[in-house]
């Protein structure tokens, strides 16, 4: 045995107070549950509750997973938001279908959401980008994301630029900023339990609601 192997072998899991989980009080949609569950995460102070992981793969099936902040979730899904013509963005628009993944673990709980993802209207993306930070927004501006960077001087003139331009535009948009919401056709709630009797409920959807039922841990 390796001594990595050692060590990942000898990290404890599930320890602490965790809560508990009923399947059978449980709201007949997901996102009432996702929100109590997120609204929990921030409670327990846990850090960066709305970061999400966001996977995609290109034309061949190759996947791609990336961690992204979630921007709203209800009725019309749950919501990112990216550059167009970044990879995620190119994947999206070869393949139109991703997966979520939320993890909050000092309260060992995991939300995987499954489903097509569609494109908001160009009005909604806006003010999206408009609501974010100067950096943020002087960022995407570039729209650089995962090219090659030959020296981090030069993404910080480049940055500057962009402020500069803010400055003097404050509404400025970056062109292929765009609001995404994957539209689920799973939700699955996951409750870990020190003991191993995790808890999995899933959700799928049955227009114009929702079924849901246990999976074996």
């Amino acid at each position: 045995m390796t001594d990595l192997r050692r060590l990942l072998r000898g990290i404890e899991v599930f320890e602490g107070d965790l809560p508990s989980f009923d399947p059978r009080e449980t709201p007949d949609e997901p996102v009432a549950l996702f929100t109590s569950w997120l609204l929990d995460a921030v409670r327990a102070g846990v850090r960066e509750p709305h970061a999400m992981t966001l996977s995609t793969a290109d034309a061949a099936g190759d996947p791609s997973a990336r961690v992204l902040i979630l921007k709203d979730a209800g009725p019309d899904g749950w919501q990112f938001a990216s550059d167009a013509g970044s990879p995620k963005g190119r994947e999206l628009a070869g393949r139109p279908y991703a997966a979520l993944t939320f993890y909050w673990s000092p309260l060992a709980r995991q939300v995987r959401i499954r489903g097509p993802v569609a494109a908001a209207d160009p009005e909604l993306s806006a003010a999206d980008f408009r609501a974010r930070g100067a950096g943020a927004r002087a960022e995407a501006l570039l729209a650089r994301q995962s090219r090659p960077l030959a020296d981090p001087a030069e993404r910080d003139a480049a940055v500057a630029g962009s402020l500069a331009r803010i400055e003097a535009d404050p509404g400025l948009v970056a062109p292929g900023w765009t609001l995404y919401a994957v539209r689920p056709r799973t939700v699955e709630f996951w409750q870990g339990d020190a003991s191993r009797r995790h808890t999995r409920l899933v959700y799928e959807a049955a227009p114009p609601g929702w079924t849901k039922h246990l999976l074996w841990p």
